[in-house]
This record gives structure tokens, sequence and C-alpha cells, in this order.
């Protein structure tokens, strides 16, 4: 079963294990961990399921005791050694029926291109048809590369945990809840029938599908040291922010936001610093686009090649969701990534943290620069003199002849413009670009956004170019090439008038 951060892994691994131990049909768990050096090792994973093997099965334990006592130095061998001789080898000889679990193996350390542990498994497994393995672990690289491996694609089934249809997840997690507010009313007198159902269902699209966020959530609302009523409404009444649960601590040493520091310390490779600006730019392009883009695109407004990107996406796929397809878009599994990833208070690393002040100002350039060397007059090679109804193949031309990210820029670079500050570096750039577009291509602009059937784009645009022009007045700056007091006032002047009106969708491209 494989899930993304947060989904509840763990919690239904743990769930398994106990129901199979309270049934007999458990052979032996190990739980990985990355913050416990004994339980993110991958060589104590086979000597510990045999230690529990040999507890559980009398058989198995007349096997084991003779040969540790025989070979001490098991511990030390090659992974293939260990679970043939600890685990292959006692159940093939006793023919025991029994099952395993092994939780998180994304969190041991492996420095296999694909899963060490999923190679000796596949390599194995058939020997021990009585026996199963459940398996749990993020979608990282090196565990889709395991589980592609061809005697594991014979041997398993893939769960994957974020694709179960929403309502069944919004289900599981409202029933979380309840079980939640019933133990806290429990516990706490006076609660009466609450929370209301509407309070759950705000609380469902809070958690948007992440149960650890659920379980922050509880935990916030749960404190001992204040009133519960209190914390619900602070939180339903905070609907933008997620820093109150992304604190919570969920177990000794672990919040929301330590389990995304520790996802983006695997991705930001400490032996290799000079990856940190390629991987903040694309993480800057995935968390600030006004809405979700593909690698291709992604690539093109980073500055970077697309298979470059795809590595980048992948080594943060247990917090993103994307498929290996150019064009399939991008996004963040559940919004209190990007909210932490954009907050120094919360991602106090400098290495990850992405700030707005920074990257919005980088879109916006690159924008600017796609727009001014893709635009072109007539860009979908249509007749003369007909209206975009009358184009019987307007769409299939578009997307022919207007890439994703030409259609991004044309269609949102003036959002970013909004979130852009007025810092001097930042200014005088942005500045000098905005005019060239505005002399160069901005009728070839209003003329893509025409033909994409988003002509009225133009208007907020325009609207958000002149308050930055009213903003950041030329003569705040040295003097820019090309771009003079009157050339300023000519600029204003056209998108103010060009503002005025209301472009139809179905305008000319006359």
């Amino acid at each position: 079963m494989n899930g993304l951060a947060g989904t509840g892994k763990s919690a239904i691994a743990q769930t398994i294990a106990e129901r199979l131990s309270a049934n007999g049909q458990l052979g032996a768990s190990f739980f990985c961990s990355r913050d416990y050096s004994d339980r993110s090792n991958l060589r104590l994973i086979f000597p510990t399921l045999a230690i529990q093997l040999a507890r559980n099965y009398a058989e198995i334990r007349s096997i084991l005791i003779p040969l540790i006592q025989s070979k001490p130095g098991i511990v030390h061998e090659s992974l293939y050694k260990q679970m043939n001789q600890l685990i292959v080898q006692p159940l093939k000889d006793t023919a025991t029926s029994t099952i395993f679990v092994i939780d998180a193996i994304d969190e041991c350390k492996d420095e296999e291109p694909a899963s060490a542990i999923l190679s000796v498994l596949g390599r194995l497994v058939s020997e021990i048809p009585k026996v199963k393995f459940f398996l749990t672990g993020r979608p990282e690289t090196r565990i889709m590369e395991g589980f592609r491996l061809p005697l594991m694609v014979e041997a398993t089934d893939v769960f994957v945990l974020h694709e179960v249809e929403p309502s069944q997840v919004d289900n599981d997690i409202r029933q979380f809840f309840k079980h939640g507010f019933s133990e806290l009313a429990d516990r706490r007198r006076g609660l009466g029938d609450w929370p209301t159902e509407e309070h759950l269902d705000r609380l469902c699209d809070r958690a948007a599908g992440l149960f650890v966020y659920a379980v922050a959530t509880m935990k916030f609302i749960g404190h001992k040291n204040d009133s519960p009523k209190k914390r619900l409404n602070f939180l339903i009444q905070s609907p933008e922010s997620s820093a109150c649960e992304g604190k919570i601590k969920l177990k000794e040493g672990t919040t929301l936001d330590s389990l995304y520091t520790s996802i983006l310390q695997e991705a930001f490779d400490d032996d290799d610093p000079q990856d940190d600006p390629r991987i903040r730019s694309v993480l800057g392009a995935v968390v600030l686009a006004a809405n979700p883009l593909s690698p291709s695109a992604i690539a093109t407004l980073s500055g970077l090649d697309t298979e470059e990107v795809f590595p980048l996406l992948s080594s943060m796929q247990s917090l993103l969701i994307f498929r290996e397809d150019v064009e399939y878009p991008v996004r963040p599994f559940h919004k209190t990534f990007p909210d932490f990833i954009v907050d120094p208070t919360r991602c106090t690393n400098q290495r990850f943290c992405i700030s707005p002040l920074d990257h919005h100002p980088k879109l916006l350039i690159r924008c600017l620069k796609l727009m001014s060397q893709g635009l072109v007059k007539n860009m979908c090679n249509l007749p003369d003199a007909v209206t975009n109804s009358e184009v019987k193949d307007l769409q299939k031309r578009t997307e022919r002849y207007v890439n994703e990210a030409l259609r991004y820029a044309c269609k949102s670079w003036h959002k970013h413009l909004l979130e852009a500050r007025t810092i001097p570096t930042h200014t005088q750039t942005i500045t000098t670009i905005l005019d060239r577009f505005l002399k160069a291509k901005f009728l070839a602009w209003l003329e893509t956004l025409s033909v994409l059937s988003t002509a009225r784009t133009a208007i907020d645009a325009l609207e958000v170019a002149a308050r930055w022009l009213e903003v950041c007045p030329i003569s705040r700056f040295n003097p820019l090439p090309k771009f003079t007091e009157a050339g300023y006032r000519s600029h204003r002047f056209l998108i103010l008038s060009m503002s005025a009106f209301v472009l139809q969708p179905d305008s000319s491209r006359s």
C-alpha cells in the first residue's frame, strides 16, 4: 500500500497488525522510522522479524536458536542471506502459514536506486507461498522502482491509498472525528450535543483527505489547558491558516511541520547543495502558480529542461500528486504544505523555505519574457476577417500553436505582478521587461487571449499593471532605458483606456 505523507498508512498498518495478532495470524511486524537509528537500519529488519517468529511459533524457535548460536554474525550478512536463512528456510521447513507487516519502508536508509529490501523480497518470496507480506511506504522513487522489478510485479498487488474515492476518505475521517469527540466528551464535562454536524463538515473540509491533519486537529482541540469549544471555534474562524495544526505534536518529537521537514531533508541532499536553487525554483512554481502546471510548463517557467524537473519532483513525491506524464498537472496533496513552505516561522530551514517575495517576481519575469519571445501576430494561423466561432478547429489550433507555459503566461502574469512587492532590485527589472512587453507584444497578447476565450482576463491584468505603475513611478528609480516619463504616461493612458472596454470572447482579430 503506497500513499502520500500523512494519508494514514501507519494507522492502517497498526490496525492490521493488531487484528492479525488477535487472530493468531501475525508472524511478525516491523515499523520503520527515520527518527530512530534502530528502526531505519535495513539490516535490523529480518533479524527482528526472526525473533518475533521464534516467539510466536515453537517449531520455528527450535530451528532458529541453533542457527543463531552457530552463526552469531548473521546480522552482518547481506539482506539476501538474512532473509533466506532467518525467514525463508524456517518457514519452508515448518510449512508455516503466516503474515508479516512492514510499515514505512521508505523511512529506512537505503543507497540502492530500487529498494534493496523489495529486491530481496522479489527474489525469495515465491519460495514461501503460504506467507503474505503487507508493506506500506510513500511513493518515493526507489520504492516505486522496487515494485517495478519484474519479480515484484508478478508477486504483488499495489493499493494506492491517495487514490481512494474522496467521499470514502471523508467518511473515514468523519468517523475518526466522531470517535475523537466522543472520547473528549467522556473526559470533559459540559460539552453537551457538541460538535454539530456543521462543525464536522467544516473539519472534514479542512482535513481534505489528510489523516495526519485530522489527528493534529483533534490534538489541538483537546488540549488539556483550554476550552475545546473555544479551540474549535478558533480553527473554524481561521480557514486560511494551518499553523495551529502544523505545530501540534503528533507523537514525541513529531509534528506535521516536522514531517514535511524530514521529507524535504531527503529532497535537499546535503551532499549536493548546488541543487538547492533548482529545487526551490520547481517548488516555487508548484506552490505559487495560479493553477497547477505540468512538469513541462514548470520546466519552462523555471528556466530548466523537462528532464531536470522530473527527478526533482520525484524527490518530493510524498508531498505532491503527479504522474510520469510531462503534460499532467502537479499539485500539492494538501494545502498545509504550501502554507508551511512559504512561512519562515514554520519552515525554519532557509534551504527549503520558498519566499513569495522572491519567487513571485521570478515567475512574473519568466512569464513576461516568455510572452515577449513567443507571441506573434495570428499565433494560430487563422484566416483573415473571421470571428472565433467561425473557426471549427480553434481549440486544436490553440493547443498546437500555444503551449501550456505560454497559455499560463498570457492568462496569469498579472497575478504574480499583484503579489510582487516594490523591492528595488525586482522593480527595475520588472518595469523594464513590462515596458518592452507592452510596446512590442500588447496586441498579440490580446489576440491570443481572444482565441483562448479568456479575453476578459485582459481587464484584470491591465488594472493590475496600472496600479503597479502608480505605486512604482519611474521617477523613484534611476532612469531606465527606453522608459521615459512620456513613455510612462502613454503606457498608463493605454492601460486605462483598454480597461474601459469589456472585451468580447468572440471578438475578431481585427
